[in-house]
């Protein structure tokens, strides 16, 4: 990608970081970013790797996943444009603990950390930014912790519907999710078995909750999905 259409992405898409940063800084991004297109499930980074760099997303989905108990995967967190990802570990002096991966065709930015540790050493604004990023996600990760553990399986459940909708939204038609997950995903962004997220979501759709067709899931009852996934 040439520097000027390099510069336009970083500007518009990075905008929240690209304020923070000074002249210089913004002429070292734009000399060592990298753009990447990734195909659906293709890894960016695994579990165990080193954390080289900074990742923006900048279309697509992506999704963080970790392997637990015999191999069963949970999926962490949901990454949506623009969202920053692949830094905690580095910050920590540690390898990753979990893996990315697209969720569809997807195009992201990288930044060599190195780079990043340089310019937050001198600039608190940007110090800042990615304090506020990191309290945010624990934060996020707490309350997901607690839901996932104690919520029964109809809450979970409700509870993913509302977090694909929060993050993707809506297709034109104003109901149908902005994201077409197999159920296998679905299950592991809820904590239970394939066979429980099947049942339950067909329980979903005899209660007028949801429409299934393939992939592809409309909201009929947002305000009772909601409902659900509050009080578990």
């Amino acid at each position: 990608m040439i520097k000027a259409a390099l510069e336009k992405v970083i500007n518009e898409d990075m905008a929240e970081i690209w304020a923070r940063l000074n002249s210089e800084e913004r002429r070292l991004v734009v000399e060592n970013m990298e753009v990447h297109t990734f195909k659906k499930n293709q890894l960016i980074y695994a579990e165990g790797d080193e954390p080289e760099f900074l990742w923006v997303l900048l279309k697509g989905k992506v999704k963080k996943t970790k392997e637990g108990v015999g191999g069963r995967v949970q999926i962490l967190r949901l990454i949506r444009p623009v969202q920053y990802f692949g830094y905690r570990a580095f910050f920590a002096q540690e390898s990753y603990v979990s893996s990315a991966s697209a969720f569809e065709p997807s195009m992201l930015g990288s930044v060599p950390l190195t780079l990043v540790r340089d310019m937050i050493s001198s600039n608190n604004s940007l110090a800042w930014f990615f304090i506020q990023e990191l309290s945010k996600n624990l934060g996020g990760s707490d309350t997901r912790i607690v839901n996932l553990t104690q919520k029964h399986i109809r809450g979970r459940l409700a509870e993913a519907l509302i977090v694909l909708l929060d993050n993707y939204g809506y297709e034109d038609d104003g109901a149908t999710l902005k994201i077409y997950m197999a159920r296998e995903d679905l299950a592991n962004l809820s904590n239970m078995t394939t066979s429980n997220a099947i049942r339950t979501l067909s329980t979903f759709v005899t209660e007028r909750l949801v429409v299934v067709d393939g992939r592809r899931i409309k909201i009929i009852n947002e305000a009772q999905l909601r409902k659900i996934s509050k009080y578990g």
